[in-house]
């Protein structure tokens, strides 16, 4: 059966054993008892949705759950950015999120260290609608962190 976009074996191909390795084994799930800020983010166009709780300890990240209702490689990238992300700063959160949408939208290289895991997720440069969904985590990260950025300066 040929499909409109010519799309599907290359989107068989995305789905990589790492990806789905990644998905099905996301850490900090849940959410904390007591976090210092909280974001829930959607992705309009396939419908994925995280809730992300932090609690911060000068500038950077001491706790984090993750609450991820996405397709897999929603899911493998708040694995990777789960695995990396306590003691990160807004700066080092920030900096990988432009990196990794620069790596998605224009070819950019993959995030420096931590976040250099990913490099799993580049062959879904040529999948756009998918874009949304790998950056969420990483939004809804940075979200909460600027709320509690903005907190502080009131």
């Amino acid at each position: 059966m040929s499909s409109k976009t010519g799309h599907e074996p290359d989107l068989l191909k995305l789905y990589s054993n790492r990806i789905l390795a990644l998905a099905s084994d996301l850490p900090h799930v849940g959410r904390l008892a007591n976090p210092h800020a909280s974001s829930k983010r959607r992705a309009p166009l396939c419908g994925s949705m995280v809730t992300i709780d932090i609690a911060m300890e000068n500038g950077v990240i001491t706790e984090y759950a993750q609450d991820v209702k996405a397709c897999a490689l929603g899911q493998a990238s708040a694995a990777i950015l789960g695995e990396n992300i306590i003691g990160c700063s807004i700066v080092q959160v920030r900096t990988a999120r432009d990196q990794m949408a620069a790596m998605l939208r224009e070819n950019g290289p993959v995030p420096e260290a931590p976040f250099e895991g990913f490099e799993v997720l580049v062959p879904a440069r040529d999948f756009a609608n998918r874009h949304a969904s790998i950056l969420l985590a990483v939004e809804a990260t940075l979200d909460a962190m600027s709320q509690l950025q903005h907190a502080d300066c009131a």
